[in-house]
């Protein structure tokens, strides 16, 4: 018995057809799960890999395929790349050279590879288990007429499953197959490849991954994040059996992922408190660190994010059009269709996206000879994300692409300018420690603060952070003795050394002056500003788990507190933002260059932090569960409180594996943001309350979906540049 595979992606093409620049990752994405012994378990030698071929070459491996194989053979074709039907609406699989005709754009057949021979060699080989997976526009045409092939009663179903054939598509035979804004991999691919990588395909938790399961595993993912499309799965006698990978069934990080899976399709993407809680006991049942459970939370509320995303950013487009002329004329209908097409939203989506916003709207007036006045732009409701997938079963946290522009707001009375704030002087006291987190030193220290008045008695204090220069990140020599800390609590030497690479390599960094908040974002400085008129988003004037007007909020989502400075901006004619990964590390270090402003170490009794798991040669502290009142622990030298522990804090920076690559000009101005294609991660920084010591050293980074409201340990801090001041 052998495991055979070839894998073929087209990405070049002729004129008339596109360019597909991801058909030839999904083959070296396919290739690595495949040859993986814990995965696929394909020799690697028995896997053939074509990108870009011709045609002849193209046919010549697939014959080959199936002609040189056994009965007992195990036979899998991919392919990622057009699909192309003629005026007989037969299926074609394009080659490098495929073209069109020119004039008639009909295709010529002599430059493709006809489904027909195809199904052909499929039909003459003595493979009993054939598994075909299309990756390409109209595939679904390729199943047609497929038939059944009796071959015998070898009894290898305890290895292969059930005998037959299996044809995968992800479309149908009149749809267009999608790739993905954010995805290096086509969308059927990238999940495909997910769930044979993750193990997640196995649900039925019998050690393998059968080629229906992964059928049923890609499809649910795509319901989410690329609804118009449909994949099918055409099976032949028992070919739904068929067994393509095997699954680290009894691996805890796969316990922890079924259950996020389950718990987002009940949650519709959005974690309830209660199953927020049973997953965090769940993590610690099973001995798996946050930052483990993180990566599988993001990625597997991925899907969820970019089907709310999608549905936010038509929303957006639509209210705007509605604004600018109301009703829509034929042309504006047209263009909202044309739309519709790349965000892969079906016709009934559009109807209940667009059905409250229409509602608003003023009935129009009778008709007259005299010119009506224009109508008044009027505010819409958003559709919540729970009424959306209420109404369409469907799951999501999203991002919302646009503000829609000035004319929006116009109709709103300018708001009274409010007093600036006076310039104030705070005296404060900082502590250095030993090894052993002992204080071996107390020093006072002055700072230039205002006070940012909130309203109802809250202020929000801002403290001057001087212009200067530091080394960010983790010096090389460093690196080995920081791994050996974080793998004597049970992380892998693989993670730890991802862990420290992230902070690497260490490099200097200049930043202008600017002003940062003195604590993390209490509950009542969020109740005030959530109590503002909105701008993007709705903001729940209470998320928080741990209750306390003094405590930082947490459970906002990093959208959320970017809603919260632009509040706050308009509110106050302040210009506030979450600040840079640079600024918070400067701010962080107050000017130091130990892991810790505090010295070589920390203990609990300066940092709400997990104690019992200490930090070099400290002693076991206390755990205390929960998050404390801001302002409870010893401040840095610039006085700002709790960067470390109590609440990670988000940043405006999309996120990056490591520093290699930074652009000069974030160097030579750190108060720039280091952006990204890929926005489904942002960056953290402090530390929390749930986390060991390791974890809230200055240098440490970690990520976090934006769009997730649900982390009970990330809150956040404002910053402002040069703000008003008497």
């Amino acid at each position: 018995m052998a495991k055979l595979a070839l894998l073929i992606g087209v990405s070049e093409y002729e004129p008339g057809l596109n360019p597909l620049p991801t058909a030839v990752h999904d083959v070296v994405a396919m290739q690595a799960v495949l040859a993986n012994p814990e995965m696929g378990d394909f020799a690697i030698s028995d896997i053939t890999v074509l990108s870009n071929p011709d045609r002849q070459t193209m046919e010549d491996a697939i014959y080959s395929l199936f002609a040189n194989c056994q009965k007992d053979d195990l036979v899998l074709l991919y392919f990622s790349g057009h699909g192309v039907v003629d005026d007989s609406y037969e299926f074609y699989f394009s080659t490098r050279f495929t073209r069109k005709e020119v004039g008639n754009g009909r295709l010529v057949p002599t430059t493709a590879v006809a489904a027909r021979s195809v199904q052909g060699w499929m039909e003459q080989s003595r493979s009993q288990y054939q598994v075909i997976i299309l990756d390409s526009c109209f595939s679904g045409a390729f199943a047609k007429g497929v038939k059944a092939k009796d071959s015998g009663s070898v009894n290898l179903e305890q290895f292969l499953g059930g005998k037959g054939r299996a044809i995968l598509t992800a479309s149908t035979s009149t749809q267009y197959a999608l790739t993905q804004e954010g995805f290096d991999l086509s969308v059927y691919t990238h999940y495909l490849v997910e769930g044979i990588r993750t193990g997640g395909a196995d649900l039925d938790d019998d050690g393998f991954i059968a080629v229906e399961e992964l059928h049923t595993y890609a499809s649910a993912k795509m319901r989410e994040a690329a609804p118009a499309m449909t994949p099918e799965f055409y099976p032949v006698k028992e070919g739904y059996k068929i067994r393509l990978a095997k699954s680290p069934k009894d691996d805890p990080q796969l316990q922890y992922r079924k259950r996020v899976i389950q718990i987002a399709e009940e949650d519709e993407g959005n974690f309830s408190f209660i199953n927020r809680s049973y997953l965090d006991d769940l993590r610690r049942s099973l001995g798996l660190s946050a930052d483990v459970t993180i990566a599988i939370e993001t990625e597997e509320l991925e899907p969820y994010r970019q089907r709310q995303a999608k549905v936010d950013r038509y929303h957006t487009v639509f209210l705007a059009a509605i604004t600018q002329r109301y009703p829509l004329t034929a042309r504006d209908r047209t263009a909202l269709k044309r739309l519709q097409e790349p965000l892969s939203l079906r016709d009934q989506d559009i109807a209940l996206i667009e059905a409250p916003i229409l509602a608003s709207r003023p009935r129009l007036p009778q008709a007259s000879k005299q010119p009506a006045p224009a109508p008044t732009p009027q505010s819409s409701p958003t559709i919540t994300r729970q009424q959306f997938l209420k109404w369409t079963a469907f799951g999501g946290g999203g991002v919302v692409l646009a503000l829609i522009g000035n004319q929006i707001f116009q109709s709103q009375k300018t708001p009274k300018t409010p007093e600036p704030p006076q310039l104030l002087t705070s005296n404060f006291e900082t502590v250095t420690v030993d090894n052993r987190g002992q204080v071996i030193k107390r020093t006072p220290g002055k700072t230039t603060l205002f006070k940012q008045d909130l309203g109802n008695g809250v202020t929000l204090e801002l403290v001057k952070i001087p212009a200067g220069e530091f080394l960010m990140g983790t010096a090389a020599s460093e690196r080995d003795t920081l791994i050996r800390e974080l793998t004597r609590y049970g992380v892998s030497q693989k993670d730890a050394e991802k862990w420290v690479g992230q902070e690497m390599p260490q490099h200097r960094v200049q930043l202008p002056e600017f002003w940062m908040g003195k604590f993390a974002v209490t509950q009542e400085q969020w109740q005030q500003v959530a109590g503002l008129s909105k701008i993007k988003r709705d903001l729940d004037p209470d998320p928080a788990n741990f209750k306390g007007a003094k405590r930082p909020v947490e459970q906002v989502s990093w959208e959320e507190a970017v809603e919260f400075c632009d509040r706050l901006s308009r509110k106050t004619n302040q210009s506030y933002r979450l600040p840079s990964e640079a600024e918070w590390e400067y701010a962080g270090r107050a000017g130091t260059a130990t892991p810790f402003y505090f010295g070589a170490t920390i203990t609990s009794a300066l940092v709400n932090c997990d104690g019992s798991n200490p930090y070099g040669d400290a002693p076991k502290g206390e755990y205390r569960k929960q998050t404390t009142e801001v302002g409870s622990f010893p401040p840095n030298g610039f006085g700002l409180y709790d960067m470390h522990g109590n609440v990670w804090e988000w940043c405006r920076d999309d996120w990056h594996d490591s520093y290699t690559g930074k652009p000069e000009n974030l160097k030579q101005n750190g108060s720039l943001i280091w952006s990204s294609s890929d926005v489904t991660r942002k960056s953290v920084r402090g530390g929390s309350w749930i986390y060991n010591p390791w974890y809230c050293r200055s240098a440490c980074r970690n990520y976090a979906s934006p769009v997730n409201r649900h982390y009970i340990f990330v809150g956040f801090r404002v910053v402002c540049r040069a703000p008003r001041t008497l």
